[in-house]
């Protein structure tokens, strides 16, 4: 094949992946060879699709082909082999065995002897070389990254782990350069081709049908034109000129269905000559719009836009519009180095706010710009005074005329009366601000300053959802919504008539954009399924149909003065794209670098100074030049960010405004930004400032932000970044220009601040050694004399690590300052617990300790077996399954008495002296996952994966209360989630675990007091009390652990996985248990999804693990508790 044809391929794979025909694509690269998927393989190999992996490695390489060959299908074979056996699927094995694996017999006989071999074991992991094979997630992870590297070497994959370079949608492009040419050679060109079909060469056909008014009648034009002329030369305009219509020229890039009304196409000079009206100077003083009875917003300025002529002539690319509407360009602006550096950007923490709920949306007054607005997932809107940081408005969601509601809303509220916030913005002068809810409806209210906040519109705007809001200017103030129900709705912000509907989206449209360039007025609007469209203020349908940069979820921003358009979304892959656009053309100008591949959540950003860019993710602030697509810098604001939080800067960009994960609000500022705060601060707020400097300094028309949305996983859950308010003036001459330190304000502001542990130098931590195979760990505990580890793992064996006292460790108790041994018996045999026929990744692992340390009793979802500690022998198994045993207790008084949850959902008192069940308890739905007893109650509490707490008499086993969690509202819960339960050191309160929540009860009544929920950091693996009962302990999925006073359940630290855990990117790894130490109040153990076991301690310096909130809190975000999606309740 040719270099051309193969170059033509690689246009094709990237036209297929435009499309998101992705089956095709991996198709054409597997039948044409030239570019091996490198991402493709990866999903494939990890999905465990061993079928597909070799078909699509078949395109490009055969078993016999070389060594590299041989060993990558190797490699592939012996995993889907070990994977059957891992299984107990025995007859697949050989299958894979005869079928697959046979063919390297001939090429290592003695390798395929082993291999089939295995087949013998009981368990392969008793051969030595795969003694440290651990489960199949971990297994296939080492194997993908042996795999990278063989593919890497091979030469017959040299020039294929590369795709070339090219610009967006290339194909097309060229496609319509062709036609170009075509319509160059019509003997009658004509000045608007409708080009239908591709299948032949185009020619202009003669003109027939009435023709359109003629401009010099048409009402729009004040002034008679003259007659179109012939087609211009290619190289002086570009073909395919669409007519100017009355639309902005940086919507004509991106317009499919321009107006029909024809006008003059406009000539031009030779290149690099002066071109008429300067497109900057024009933003720079807009044009008023004619509010004539007589005249619509969209008068003969509308051409003035079009009729500017082109510097370049024909850009090298072209949008992937429809051929036939192919792009005017646009003068590029010049955008030179202006006089900001880094040091600009807010980055001190100055105030914490404690918020109460989660933050959903934030916007700063823009003219007191000391006030923030705050909307939460919980429906209450809030004004904040950040000089004194109180809030001095608050509302909290309420419909205000249920009797004017449709009946789905009506509905709606009478299955849940309750609505989270998915945007609120103030009105260009911040005499009203809107509030979008997830729930029908948009609240706008009036604020004259101070807490004077009074109900102005209430709004059913759309089935469903509210997505987005804005205020727009096109003959008026406007309202712009858009919604679940696939509309935008124009509504006039006086009376909330409504003005508009638009509809054409085929998804929940997502964000809506209002903007302006000269006098014209303009919506961009995004969707769930990643398509963006424009539209004017005429019902005349959407101009643009153009998809965001990876099909993703999108949110749009201009710049400060209007000049530049960007856009940053994450699609359902979890890749973040953060770009500008070339608005003449419709195109991607510049994409940024520095958002992740995997981004949790859609990442939030913001635009400031005209220069600066910011997104919110990966639990850091991020910020870049505008004219540079590499990462400037980022900030971490102290920590305790969410992995997406939501941003905004004021519109100065001194102030910047973060959410918190523990439900707060940090506001950042840079050495401006102190000063106005401090200035504000000595110069007592005036409330009616608010009003007056809106008078006073009201805005220019068309001045209005443009509005959007940014989105979160669900739109439920998205927070809203906006951009910059265009052209209002904030009246700072009014204020003492008073220059205080930095640092003076910043500790003014530190009453409390939570304690965040990112670095391995800020904590003391040991990964306890081990060579016995790695599976992740199940069950953990200190032995009670606090010298030893016992960790139960889920492939049934149990690990002992013993602490010797010498020199290091005066007492040999358990510490991260010495190494213990991985312990084993003269005879070097291991406690296994018998497995039946149960599969250890499925099965529960449990088991108990004796008081004395004596001998431990554990099942692993086979018969329950009694080891003793110090020869590791089996004492005795009994209870053979089914059902199998799921949580094991000493009765504390009697250590013959076990209590023995059973995956049937009853609990057994059993007697091990005499073999024999006592009594049988039932009272909950699913499995048992854990039990409690209380020598002060004389109780046992019960848990189930039902959710249900039950407390039953120790005296007659009779169940005396049973309770339910309380699951926090729209939260998807497992269906076999665990619920553990733990006494306080008091014997009364009682600690309750679920993956949602963690929750204090007082039994026997089990009356809850108080529940510390978490959404941010994943969902809890564990929690345990410490041995003094003065801290609670928690892990989550995500590898983060918390430091919870155990009193009011308030944090006050958080570690980071990065402070314990080496960087691996082939595996996720996170704590699945979490044991205290029985004697040392700070120190405890972490079992881990790899099999390791980590020992954490603070620094000696530091002696515990965070300072407490006070009990008062106020002021800050973390004094009065971590609070919403991480708050006691």
């Amino acid at each position: 094949m040719s270099s051309l044809s193969r170059e033509l391929v690689f246009l094709i794979l990237q036209f297929l992946d435009e499309e998101k025909f992705k089956e095709t694509v991996h198709k054409l690269e597997q039948e044409s060879g030239f570019f091996f998927n490198m991402r493709y393989f990866e999903d494939l190999v990890t999905a465990g699709e061993w079928d597909e992996v070799e078909k699509y490695l078949s395109g490009f390489t055969k078993v016999d082909d070389n060594r590299y060959s041989m060993k990558i299908f190797f490699e592939i074979r012996k995993q889907k082999y070990l994977e059957a056996l891992d299984r107990r699927d025995r007859a697949k094995a050989v299958d894979i065995l005869v079928k697959d694996l046979k063919v390297f017999s001939a090429f290592t006989e003695e390798l395929f002897k082993e291999i089939t071999q295995l087949l013998t074991l009981e368990n392969f992991r008793e051969n030595e070389q795969l003694s440290k094979y651990g489960d199949t997630k971990s297994a296939r992870g080492i194997m993908l990254a042996e795999l990278k590297k063989l593919i890497e070497a091979n030469p017959l994959f040299r020039d294929k782990l590369q795709f070339p370079t090219l610009k967006n949608s290339r194909l097309r492009t060229l496609i319509n350069q062709s036609l170009n040419w075509q319509h160059q050679l019509c003997k009658t060109p004509r000045s608007n081709p409708d080009i239908k079909t591709l299948f032949v060469d185009h020619t202009c056909g003669p003109p027939n049908g009435a023709r359109a008014p003629s401009p010099v009648t048409n009402p729009l034009m004040n002034a008679a034109v003259p007659k179109v002329g012939a087609f211009p030369p290619l190289g002086a305009h570009g073909p395919f000129q669409p007519a100017p219509a009355p639309i902005p020229t940086p919507l004509t890039g991106w317009m499919a269905n321009p107006s029909p009304v024809p006008h003059p196409t406009a000539s031009v000079g030779p290149m690099g000559l002066g071109a008429p009206n300067n497109a900057a100077a024009l933003l720079k003083h807009p044009r008023t719009p004619n509010h004539s009875a007589a005249m619509d917003y969209q008068t003969a300025d509308s051409e003035h836009v079009l009729k500017r002529s082109r510097l370049f002539g024909v850009s090298d690319e072209v949008s992937t519009l429809p051929v036939n509407i192919l792009p005017v360009a646009y003068n590029s602006q010049s955008h030179g180095q202006s006089s900001y550096s880094s040091d600009d950007l807010p980055r001190n923490v100055m105030i914490n706010l404690n918020q109460g709920s989660a933050v959903k949306s934030l916007d700063f007054h823009p003219v007191q710009q000391i006030l923030l607005l705050v909307g939460t997932n919980m429906g209450d809107v809030m004004v904040w005074d950040l000089v004194n940081r109180e809030r001095i408005a608050v509302k909290n969601f309420k419909v205000w005329d249920l009797t004017a509601c449709t009946m789905p809303l009506q509905s709606s509220l009478a299955n849940d009366y309750s609505a989270s916030i998915n945007r609120v913005i103030w009105s260009p002068d911040g005499t009203l601000f809107g509030v979008a809810y997830s729930k029908h409806i948009v609240h706008i209210f009036s604020y004259s300053g101070a807490n004077d906040l009074r109900n102005h519109l209430e709004i059913d705007a759309h089935v469903g959802s509210v997505n987005d809001l804005a205020f727009s200017y096109p003959n008026k103030l406007c309202i712009v919504t858009c919604g679940e129900d696939r509309l935008i709705k124009v509504w006039d912000a006086v009376t909330g008539v409504k003005q508009y509907t638009f509809e054409g989206h085929e998804a929940p449209v997502y964000s809506i954009c209002p903007h302006h360039k000269e006098s014209i007025q303009f919506i961009f609007s995004t969707a769930t399924d990643g398509k963006i469209k424009a539209w004017l203020y005429d019902n005349m349908g959407s101009r643009v149909d153009y998809d965001a940069p990876g099909h993703s979820s999108t949110t749009m921003a201009y710049s400060a003065d209007g000049s530049r358009l960007f856009s940053c979304g994450t699609n359902k892959e979890g890749e973040s794209f953060l770009v500008e656009w070339n608005e003449s053309e419709g195109a991607v100008k510049r994409t940024y670098h520095g958002l992740g591949k995997r981004s949790v959540g859609v990442v939030q950003f913001d635009t400031t100074k005209n220069r600066f860019l910011a997104a919110g993710e990966e639990f850091m602030v991020k910020f870049w030049d505008m004219d540079s697509v590499n990462l400037l810098t980022t900030i971490e604001a102290d920590g305790g960010l969410p992995a997406s939080p939501c941003i905004r800067f004021n519109k100065e960009g001194t102030l910047l405004a973060v959410s918190t994960s523990d439900n707060g609000v940090k506001i950042l500022a840079n050495v401006d930004g102190a000063r106005l705060l401090r200035s504000a601060e000595i110069r007592p707020f005036d409330a009616s400032r608010v009003v007056s400097a809106a008078v006073v300094k009201g805005p220019t028309i068309g001045s209005f932000p443009a509005g959007s949305a940014a989105l979160g996983v669900t739109i439920g859950d998205r927070t809203a970044p906006v951009p910059a308010i265009v052209g209002m003036n904030t009246d700072n001459r009014s204020l003492v220009d008073v220059k205080p330190r930095v640092d003076e304000l910043m500790d003014r502001s530190k009453v409390w601040k939570l304690t965040e542990i990112n670095e391995t130098s800020q904590c003391r931590s040991l990964r306890l050694p081990d060579s016995i195979s790695a599976m992740r760990v199940s069950r953990l505990i200190y032995t009670n004399s606090g010298q030893a580890i016992l960790a139960l793992a889920s492939n049934a064996v149990h690990k002992l690590w013993k602490w010797i006292r010498n020199e290091r460790n005066f007492t040999g108790k358990a510490t991260s300052s010495s190494v213990p041994q991985l312990w084993q018996p003269s005879s070097g045999i291991l406690m296994t617990n018998d497995l039946s026929d149960t599969n250890p990744e499925d099965a529960v692992s449990c088991f108990a300790l004796s008081k004395n340390d004596s001998y431990v009793m554990s099942a692993s979802g086979g018969k329950i077996s009694l080891f003793n500690m110090m020869t590791f022998k089996t004492m005795t198994t009994f209870m053979a399954p089914p059902p199998a045993a799921t949580f094991l207790a000493f009765h504390p008084q009697d250590n013959n008495i076990i209590a023995i949850g059973m995956e049937d959902s009853s609990i057994q008192i059993y007697n091990v002296r005499v073999d024999e069940v006592n009594t049988k308890l039932k009272g909950h739905q699913k499995r048992i996952t854990g039990l409690a007893f209380s020598n002060v109650l004389n109780v046992l509490v019960s848990s189930g994966a039902d959710g249900q707490l039950c407390v039953w008499s120790m005296d007659g086993w009779e169940k005396l209360s049973c309770k339910g969690l309380q699951i926090p509202s729209g939260r998807a819960v497992t269906p076999l989630a665990d619920t553990r339960v733990q006494f306080h050191q008091d014997q009364i309160h009682l600690l309750a675990v679920h993956e949602t929540q963690i929750a204090i009860y007082e039994a026997p009544k089990l009356e809850c007091l108080k529940q510390w929920v978490t959404q941010e950091r994943g969902p809890i693996t564990y929690a345990t009390y410490s041995c003094d009962s003065q801290s609670i302990y928690v892990s989550s999925e995500d590898g983060s652990l918390s430091v919870l006073t155990a009193s009011n359940l308030r944090l006050r630290c958080r570690i980071n996985p990065s402070a314990y855990l080496s960087p691996n990117p082939s595996m996720r790894v996170y704590p699945l248990v979490i044991a205290a130490h029985p004697s040392e109040p700070t120190q405890f153990a972490l079992g881990l999804t790899d099999g390791g076991v980590c020992v954490l301690e603070p620094l000696e310096s530091e002696g515990q693990w965070g300072i407490p909130p006070t009990e008062s809190g106020a002021g800050t975000s973390a004094a009065s508790g971590a609070t919403g999606t991480e708050q006691p309740r």
